[in-house]
């Protein structure tokens, strides 16, 4: 290859139109993309989970191994898609080797939000034939729109972050660029390959053509949630501004006091949304922004914001329970079939021997995923609370932070410190399925996952007889 380039990386996400950008870069002579090699439930292909004599636990086990040899496979230019929630090790390498082309492709994200949404109701993803296609509706969700906008905004924050650091540049492209043929072929000229299109891919269809409000089912939501949205940060590369703390449109406030709760995943949320509930006038605020949050804290002369931390092994199987209850049916499914799990069925999960077994092997799994050692994206259900509460802190550190089993005193003062009535508030009871498989060995592998935690807040033993 006589460019300057040994690989290409397409950095994207769903419904940015990688696919059909990758379509024509593998009509290009001398390229080639792989897919999404990395993508935590498949090997480049949907489906697919074994290539090159890597399976997923193999992949996760080396993951510049596998991209070695695909890199050996061809004389052509290799390269790959990779979205937000792909092996961040490739991330890291891949970003950090002038030698990797860059290629960032956007989107506006109201749009990649709407045909996200409508692609999981229609359950179509991509189209060759126009007489295939779904037309579908969504019901606009101003909350998941934000999380939505939060993850877009983190990923373009961290391809800029890298690229600063190590002074390179990237090809940057729109969704809308994708249609002119002169920028597909002034990409090939930056990836240093001397083929030129002569038109572009016609299999691939548009999905959801047509006006985006007549996509919507409530479109007056829509215009209030974008609204909330600093246009002009929108429409910049490679990011948009402002940088946004993804728990924001999580956060709990009291209606009738200047409360202000920042739930942890996994913690007693619903509890303490209910104590919230019952303050001063009653009822709850929800799906903040950045904008609507400081507006809310305007409104109160006294404000004092409070999060919940629990016991780490409540944590751990509360997340565990989650996977055997079918709420993170894909996950476990990455577990189970990738990595080789030994995760009992909810059936199995009645057996202590195959719950305490099923529970030792995700405790282990889950110290592997924080320490980044498995190349999947740690799950919130899990993350430990120290990095949740870092994450508060780039815009909201809470004044006080809770134990769970003192949860009640620590609310009653906080009730006093905004001169409001207290209310009663209790902490959750420890499942009975974890009293008959608790012991020193389970204790130490949450320690050994979560030590962080341990350190950070103090937490000795968990007393399971209290």
């Amino acid at each position: 290859m006589a460019g300057a380039f040994h690989s290409f990386i397409i950095l994207a996400g769903m419904r940015t139109g990688s696919n059909f950008l990758e379509a024509n870069l593998n009509a290009l002579p001398g390229v080639i993309s792989h897919g999404e090699v990395f993508n935590p439930q498949f090997i480049g292909k949907k489906d697919r989970v074994d290539w090159l004599g890597f399976d997923i636990g193999t992949r996760a086990a080396d993951p510049m191994g596998l991209w070695q040899r695909a890199m050996g496979e061809s004389d052509a230019l290799p390269g790959l898609r990779f979205f937000h929630d792909h092996d961040h090790r490739v991330f890291d390498a891949m970003l950090a080797d002038p030698g990797c082309a860059k290629i960032v492709l956007t989107r506006n994200p109201v749009e990649t939000y709407v045909s996200l949404k409508i692609a999981r109701v229609t359950g179509q993803w991509r189209t060759t034939n126009a007489k295939m296609l779904k037309p579908g509706t969504m019901w606009f969700d101003a909350a998941e729109f934000q999380t939505h906008l939060a993850e877009v905004q983190a990923f373009q924050l961290r391809i800029q972050t890298r690229l600063q650091i190590s002074g390179q540049t990237a090809f940057y492209l729109d969704y809308d660029d994708l249609p002119d043929l002169s920028v597909i072929n002034g990409l090939a000229a930056f990836l240093g390959v001397d083929a030129r299109l002569d038109a572009l891919d016609p299999k691939l269809k548009k999905q959801n053509p047509g006006d985006l409000a007549a996509k919507v089912e409530n479109p007056a939501d829509m215009e209030r949630a974008v609204a909330e949205v600093d246009l002009f940060n929108l429409a910049r590369t490679p990011n948009f501004e402002p940088r946004r703390a993804p728990m924001v449109p999580g956060f709990v406030a009291a209606t009738g006091a200047g409360v202000l709760f920042l739930p942890i995943r996994g913690g007693p949320t619903e509890a303490v949304t209910d104590w919230l509930s019952r303050l001063g006038t009653g009822g709850t605020e929800t799906d903040f922004n950045q904008k609507t949050l400081r507006h809310w804290k305007k409104r109160w002369p006294t404000v004092r914001s409070f999060t919940v931390v629990q016991h780490p092994v409540l944590r751990a199987f509360a997340a565990f329970q989650m996977l055997l209850e079918g709420d993170l049916a894909d996950l476990r499914q990455v577990m189970v079939g990738g990595y080789k799990l030994p995760l009992p069925s909810a059936e199995q999960a009645s057996d202590p021997v195959a719950r305490r077994a099923g529970f030792l092997a995700f405790l282990r799994f889950a110290g592997m995923t924080l320490a980044g050692q498995t190349g999947l994206r740690v799950p919130p259900h899990w993350a430990s609370q120290s990095a949740a509460l870092q994450a508060f802190g780039q815009l909201q550190a809470p004044d006080l932070i809770l134990r769970e089993d003192r949860m009640e005193q620590g609310l009653v003062y906080l009730a006093a410190e905004v001169g409001v009535a207290a209310q009663p508030c209790h902490p959750r009871l420890a499942p009975s399925s974890l009293f008959d498989i608790y012991d020193a060995e389970i204790e130490a592998a949450v320690q050994s996952a979560y030590k962080r935690d341990y350190q950070g807040f103090g937490f000795v033993p968990w007393d399971h007889a209290a």
